[in-house]
């Protein structure tokens, strides 16, 4: 089975993408901020909350909701391990949102950090910091923030 997540898309008033590298995989490798859903919880409220518990940012828009689920498999390395074993991967619901704050605000050092570092980079990089289980998701995100920004 698939884990119901969310996931959000940062710009800044640049139109930069806010990324985080994973603690548990300091590799070169970038993330958005996404994660999981609670029960009874809407997806913007969770996305809201994610946000806030991995990056402490409270100031923002939102810009839109993409439509449909966005959904990703595991590799076989990391299957059984992650979230105990009882999911295959995610599919997600993704949000694209505007930082309306400034970088002071930002802080990964949260109650359970999940980020050891953070930046902003071009949406044309997003693609090329990812791992690969999550390049198709962010594929299509880079499409969207692309049909909204230009």
């Amino acid at each position: 089975p698939l884990r119901v997540g969310v996931g959000i898309a940062l710009l800044n008033s640049k139109n930069k993408i806010f990324v985080g590298k994973r603690i548990d995989n300091p590799k070169n490798f970038w993330q958005m901020p996404q994660g999981g859903v609670d029960i009874n919880e809407n997806y913007l409220d969770a996305a809201k909350r994610e946000l806030e518990e991995e990056t402490s940012i409270k100031s923002i828009e939102l810009i839109k909701e993409l439509d449909g689920w966005l959904k990703y498999n595991l590799p076989e390395n990391l299957l059984g391990k992650v979230w105990k074993g009882k999911y295959g991967g995610q599919k997600q619901k993704w949000f694209i949102m505007k930082f309306l704050g400034e970088d002071e605000e930002i802080n990964i050092k949260t109650k359970y950090p999940e980020f050891l570092e953070w930046k902003w980079i071009d949406i044309d990089e997003i693609t090329n910091v990812a791992v690969n289980f999550k390049l198709n998701i962010y594929k299509e995100v880079k499409v969207q923030i692309k049909k909204i920004i230009n």
